[in-house]
């Protein structure tokens, strides 16, 4: 993957990407391995496409699917209710706000 994730992360940058039929705008918050050994990240999805209608909240993506990810030259600056720096989904931790 061309596109550094964790320096996203670290930086709090709001990146978007194509996944599953349309573009994702998310603040990244933590990447690493699921149970299945796929990369994956979890973000807060903050618009674009939504498959369930429901373009905003916690999603779980697997890296392998998101394609021309980029930084929107946004910053995040808030943790989201919710987070979980030791997010269950995932059984290794790479890097995490």
């Amino acid at each position: 993957m061309d596109f550094d994730i964790c320096s996203a992360i670290e930086n709090r940058e709001v990146i978007q990407f194509y996944y599953d039929g349309g573009i994702r705008i998310v603040e990244p918050f933590c990447y690493g391995i699921n149970s299945k050994g796929n990369y994956v990240l979890r973000a807060y999805q903050i618009g674009g496409y939504s498959s369930s209608g429901e373009p905003i909240g916690w999603r779980l993506y697997n890296a392998d699917k998101m394609i021309n990810i980029s930084s929107t030259g946004q910053k995040f600056t808030q943790i989201r209710p919710g987070y979980n720096p030791n997010d269950g989904g995932m059984v290794r931790i790479i890097c995490n706000v």
